[in-house]
């Protein structure tokens, strides 16, 4: 079981990512997914999840109103929009997915997603 995380690089402050996360291996379509960043000497936080539906998402309050998550279900993908990026968005984001099936976009917690991406980086010039 792969997720495999795409999309980041640089860019200046005000602009935009778009962020990709591309499972193989087994089906996600009935789990709860999210993304998450790490910044150099923090520790990982979530951004967004998605519940399994796609019809419910949430937002860490760093982000809320500038990035946007969204799933294909039948791809087997989610994706991360990001714009008005800041210097302080500068990370390396990881896609995660639940194991368990159903759910709602309430799990923001390291601990509760069990499949990880390996991260992809976004840098953030000022």
């Amino acid at each position: 079981v792969q997720l495999q995380a795409s999309g980041g690089g640089l860019v200046q402050a005000g602009g935009s990512l778009r962020l990709s996360c591309a499972a193989s291996g087994r089906t996600f379509s009935n789990n709860v997914m999210g993304w998450f960043r790490q910044a150099p000497g923090k520790e990982r936080e979530c951004v967004a999840t998605i519940s399994w539906s796609g019809a419910t998402t949430y937002y860490a309050d760093s982000v809320s109103g500038r990035c946007t998550i969204s799933r294909n279900r039948d791809k087997n993908t989610a994706t991360l929009q990001m714009n008005s990026l800041k210097p302080e968005d500068t990370a390396v984001y990881y896609c995660a997915a639940r194991a368990s099936p159903y759910g709602s976009n309430r799990y923001r917690s390291v601990q509760e997603y069990d499949y990880w991406g390996q991260g992809t980086l976004v840098t953030v010039s000022s």
